[in-house]
């Protein structure tokens, strides 16, 4: 598609290559809101062309990877949201999806990543979005262009998302002093 784009309109062979240099950015949104590898597929067709759409307003003078999130983002919180009222069903995670990056098994390891990727499936679209962009590790000037937030609201609700991750993973706690 990223081809046939670059050779069709004036100013595509711009997008095209920006596209494709970061074309990791589509497949992880993508991935961060879609368990089952059809619907993956359609939400990232959908964010390409939400891109293509948006690409005559975009402003050269900000990052393409940081536009590229708060477009790709939006489609796919957009996407939940109208999956989310059609089908109101938890969709468990694709278990070739646990093993990402993972050179020889282990057990333990492995049921952590379940447990933390079963955390960040529970979240509203908003959170998911925050957890995604906190683990690939962008700064919180950067989450909050891209999420519309203020720096101190990201460093805020990181804060929270995490002290929620980790009540998901570790189960109830006992208040301390008891």
């Amino acid at each position: 598609m990223t081809a046939t784009l670059a050779q069709t309109t004036d100013g595509s062979t711009d997008f095209a290559a920006s596209l494709q240099r970061h074309a990791g950015i589509v497949r992880k949104v993508a991935a961060t809101y879609c368990r089952d590898p059809h619907d993956r597929a359609d939400l990232a067709q959908e964010i390409v062309a939400a891109l293509w759409g948006a690409w005559p307003r975009y402003d050269r003078g900000r990052p393409f990877s940081t536009w590229m999130y708060q477009v790709a983002l939006n489609v796919a919180i957009s996407h939940v949201r109208g999956e989310s009222r059609r089908r109101r069903r938890f969709e468990p995670l694709d278990e070739d999806h646990h093993h990402l990056g993972q050179a020889p098994f282990d057990h333990e390891t492995d049921q952590l990543v379940a447990l933390l990727h079963a955390a960040i499936a529970g979240l509203d679209p908003m959170s998911r979005a925050l957890a995604m962009l906190h683990l690939d590790e962008r700064s919180h000037a950067q989450i909050a262009e891209i999420l519309g937030i203020s720096e101190s609201n990201v460093g805020t609700r990181i804060h929270r998302l995490k002290q929620r991750i980790r009540q998901h993973m570790t189960g109830p706690q006992r208040p301390q002093g008891a």
